[in-house]
């Protein structure tokens, strides 16, 4: 129950539903839009809002569902259903249109089993019976025409009056010709007139050819004449085209009779297309609005997270402006927030912005907010918001605002949300304020949630010491003076009276005297909640600069990190290719050994065979001597760049430089990708690289180019599959010096989006990520821009 009438209106739910109309396909769409009404049964609401969340994926990530094109059939079902009437060629062509719609979108959801269940059960028992469509298609052609073999009999008419025409044309060229040839005829080709073709001729030679006259010229002087034999065959034309006329009703109204049987399926298949227009419209108006599903609750509770009025949010597009996100939270404890502030500090727009999204999500539309925002349900939603005084009730404005309020009382229970904009003004201050400090407290102890804004002291304070309300303000800059249109709950907040009416020129003589005017104690009480104010916006710029600190530094631990888990990685690999290398030359040496033994003792000792097998044993110990070297100066960064080669000071190895990062650099060995620090490398010039290796890195990275696209389609896949690809992928975008990759992971829950967002806020050549444009994905893709 909504009351007044009028509050959803004021509170511009009237105007959304327009704007979901602007996108219906079709009047039948249009007409439940109108039907849209606040809901409280908890499976429905969830239901409409799972369906339209379903369709608005379909929107931005799969193929286009085929329902653009359908009819209004249940006016031509409801019209076949009577006996003795029929369809005409262009009704039945409609019907035909719409079925192939029907059949196509069931289509498109078989094929997608279980992807859309919400969307599917709409369809869920209905079967298809395409034979319908057969019968039509078998009379009525694509262009929505009768086919002239639709019967025998039809195809024999439309024979003959082929013929006739043929006939009647011919000898109407021949007549004509003549006439020509004689000088009889006016300048002009053949003419139509009264439906029948004919031979302009000059006046005074119409005695000349025998026919009718069908008509003149406005000066007289030419005669419009259809030739006698022309005439009877013109007649037997026309009567064959009344004969294929009534042939062609007694088509219709045997194929009006074949589909009678089946109007119910008819008006079921309506049905369907209608709710599909209905959907569709919503799930189009919400991605306008960038709206997600919130978490629906059974509990007279919600908690906006970044929402956005969603009207407000549609004017400042057209503007490029951004909204200023609102967060509140009404639940058991915090029931009624007291919302006080400067005016065109967005006090109101809070509370409508509250109001409206609540009525929005009981109507089974979504809504434009966080989608971890949860959003209980209300019985009941009381609104008082502007002016309502009645000439005809004989009620001033204030008198409207207290009848409601008596409403309110008398019918708000725990379940009840009301809103309350500018509580207890409309008459003088003195009186006004008890009295909505006393209806207050009546709705408090009735435990009703709701919003209220005010000016009033005395609310504010009552609201200081009263569990269940809790005073909320709209932060103000009290440098600028100008609003931030930013929610604070735990405090009440200044009107900033004096201060607006300094900065608008009001003369210094009169502030004083208004000063004087007021009590210590306000004066007080306003001076505090200005220093309030402040202080406020210190810590609340105080807490941003930390958390701003907190997440570089974040990203430093996670970048050593990964830098040691790289070295701990290159350790254990090259410790595992010594040990390999080390037990090759001792099974190697023990086999040299043992075949030098076995020589000397086949040779008997020779002294000269003896000396030259010892010579041949040294020279291959020789081959596995670690010659001396002396240790290279440490590199410095500014020496080395992306793209040089470098080789390890303690080994052979040769990379190529990928990235420097202070003490490190990332090199590429191979299909390696190794953290080495910078005092371990020593750069060589092009020419002392080995060329199987220049040539094997020449060709990989022309074969990457010539293959590495810069979009990554995730979708389907599993968190550990997804960050095994992205892993390889951003390897070999930084080897090729790209600056932005898109990655496409879809919406869903998004449970993959997280995961590979915070994978990427660890990787060091990750720059930032940002959301792709709304109509082309929104946060279904993201954009990485690397360093």
């Amino acid at each position: 129950m909504i009351y007044p009438n009028n509050a959803a209106e004021k509170l511009g739910f009237l105007d959304i539903k327009e704007l979901i109309k602007s996108y219906c396909l079709s009047t039948m769409g249009q007409q439940m839009v109108d039907k849209i009404s606040v809901m409280t049964n908890f499976d429905h609401i969830n239901k409409f809002l799972r369906q339209t969340n379903e369709f608005k994926s379909i929107l931005l990530t799969d193929s286009p569902l085929p329902i653009t094109n359908f009819f209004d059939i249940k006016i031509m079902a409801e019209k076949a259903r009577i006996e003795g009437t029929y369809l005409t060629e262009d009704e039945f062509f409609r019907v035909s249109v719409s079925l192939g719609t029907v059949f196509s979108v069931i289509h498109y959801f078989t094929e997608r089993e279980g992807q859309y269940a919400n969307l599917q059960a709409l369809f869920e028992h209905l079967p298809v019976e395409k034979s319908i469509l057969v019968k039509i298609e078998k009379v009525i052609d694509p262009k929505g025409k009768i086919r002239n073999n639709a019967s025998s009999e039809l195809q024999n008419i439309s024979s003959d009056i082929a013929k006739a025409e043929q006939e009647a044309r011919k000898r109407i060229d021949q007549i004509f010709k003549s006439a020509q040839n004689n000088g009889w005829t006016a300048d002009g080709n053949l003419t139509v007139r009264d439906g029948r073709l004919c031979i302009p001729v000059l006046a005074e030679n119409k005695r000349k050819l025998k026919g009718f006259i069908h008509d003149e010229s406005s000066s007289g002087q030419t005669v419009y004449l259809e030739p006698e034999e022309v005439f009877q065959l013109n007649n037997i034309i026309r009567d064959l085209e009344f004969e294929k006329r009534r042939e062609i009703i007694t088509i219709l109204v045997a194929l009006t009779d074949e589909l009678r049987p089946y109007v119910p399926l008819l008006l079921s298949y309506h049905e369907l297309l209608t709710k599909l227009d209905f959907v569709r419209a919503k799930a189009l108006f919400a991605i306008s609005i960038e709206a997600e599903m919130p978490v629906l609750i059974k509990e007279a509770e919600l908690d906006l997270i970044d929402a956005r009025h969603p009207l407000l949010l549609l004017n400042f597009k057209k503007d490029q402006q951004t909204v200023v996100p609102l967060n509140i939270k009404v639940d058991e404890q915090q029931r009624v927030i007291v919302v006080s502030g400067p005016n065109a500090g967005g006090k109101s727009v809070c509370m409508k912005t509250v109001g409206l999204l609540q009525i929005m999500v009981q109507a089974g539309l979504l809504i434009p907010a966080d989608e971890h925002s949860k959003i209980g349900l209300f019985k009941q939603i009381f609104a008082d918001i502007g002016d309502d005084q009645s000439i005809e009730s004989d009620l001033s404005t204030y008198s409207a605002h207290l009848s409601k309020m008596k409403n309110f009382i008398e019918m708000a229970d725990s379940r009840t949300l009301i809103l309350i904009d500018e509580f207890g003004t409309g008459t003088d201050p003195q009186f006004g304020g008890p009295i909505a400090e006393a209806v207050l407290e009546e709705l408090n102890q009735k435990k009703v949630r709701g919003v209220v804004t005010t000016h009033y002291s005395n609310l504010k304070t009552f609201a200081n010491s009263t569990p269940g309300l809790e005073n909320a303000s709209m932060l103000f800059n009290n440098q600028q003076m100008q609003p931030l249109y930013i929610l604070s709950l735990g405090k009440p907040g200044s009107s900033y009276a004096f201060e607006i009416a300094q900065k608008i020129g009001l003369s210094q003589k009169v502030l004083q005297s208004a000063k004087n005017k007021i009590g210590d104690y306000q004066k007080k009480v306003d001076t505090l909640l200005v220093d309030l104010e402040r202080d406020k916006k210190e810590l609340i710029d105080t807490k941003i600069s930390l958390e701003k600190k907190e997440r570089g530094l974040k990203v430093m631990l996670a970048e050593n990190e990964q830098l040691k888990s790289y070295l701990e990685e290159n350790k254990r690999t090259i410790l595992k290719d010594a040990k390999v290398e080390a037990q090759n030359i001792i099974k190697n040496a023990n086999k040299l050994i043992e075949n030098t033994i076995s020589e000397i003792k086949e040779n008997k000792a020779e002294k000269e065979q003896t000396q030259k097998l010892r010579q041949n044993l040294e020279q291959e110990l020789k081959k596995h001597n670690v010659p001396e070297r002396k240790v290279p100066k440490p590199q410095v960064a500014a020496e080395l760049q992306k793209g040089d080669w470098v080789k390890l000071v303690d080994s052979e190895t040769v990379g190529q430089v990928i990235e420097i990062a202070r003490d490190n650099v990332i090199l590429a060995m191979g299909d390696l990708r190794s953290v080495v620090k910078l005092k371990r490398v020593e750069k060589i010039s092009n020419k002392a690289v080995p060329k199987e290796i220049r040539k094997s890195y020449a060709h990989d990275l022309t074969q990457d180019f010539s293959t590495f696209s810069t979009e990554l389609d995730l979708r389907g896949r599993r968190g550990d599959e997804a960050l095994y690809e992205i892993e390889k992928y951003l390897d070999r975008a930084v080897m090729m010096g790209l600056n932005s990759l898109k990655i496409i992971h879809g919406k869903g829950d998004g449970i993959l989006r997280k995961l590979i967002r915070s994978y990427l806020s660890k990787y060091p050549q990750v720059d930032k990520m940002e959301d792709e444009h709304a109509d082309r994905g929104g946060d279904g893709i993201t954009y990485v821009y690397l360093k």
